[in-house]
């Protein structure tokens, strides 16, 4: 949580020291151009890349199936197309990773691994919490039976 909240304080200094060099390297117009540019590309790179995201999700739930792969791609998509609107090329340079559809897929591979490890970490830990507290609860099988000496 410490990481984020640096990295949350650090990222606009980073921005605009890259927007200060970009700007001393080839101008304030072209690079202010490029900006503009970006902020364009990623508006119809996020409705491009959303609207084939829902078709694949809806023929997915057609099929009787759970979009899951669409619905983390969806997330990267609005995540990457959020920060192609930002002014600033690092933030820029993420977002295309989050939109361009190889990247895309292997971050969503990355998201789920994450995912699936937070998920048995939680549940080996609420087995030892009940296992510590005692409130497993045995397999009782209810019944009647009739004992037959012979």
């Amino acid at each position: 949580m410490r990481a984020f909240f640096f990295l949350f304080l650090l990222f606009p200094l980073l921005e605009l020291a890259v927007l200060i060099k970009v700007g001393g390297a080839i101008g304030v117009l072209p690079t202010l151009l490029l900006i503009i540019a970006t902020a364009v590309l990623g508006s119809v790179l996020l409705r491009v890349a959303g609207v084939a995201t829902a078709w694949r999700a809806r023929e997915r739930l057609a099929r009787g199936e759970l979009p899951e792969q669409e619905m983390l791609e969806g997330l990267l998509i609005a995540v990457g197309g959020g920060l192609l609107l930002l002014p600033g090329f690092i933030s820029d340079v993420i977002g295309l990773f989050c939109l361009l559809p190889p990247t895309r897929r292997l971050l969503v591979g990355v998201l789920r691994r994450k995912a699936e490890e937070q998920a048995l970490r939680q549940r080996a830990f609420a087995d030892d919490l009940q296992a510590r507290s005692g409130q497993t609860r045995p397999n009782v099988i209810e019944g009647e039976y009739e004992r037959r000496d012979r």
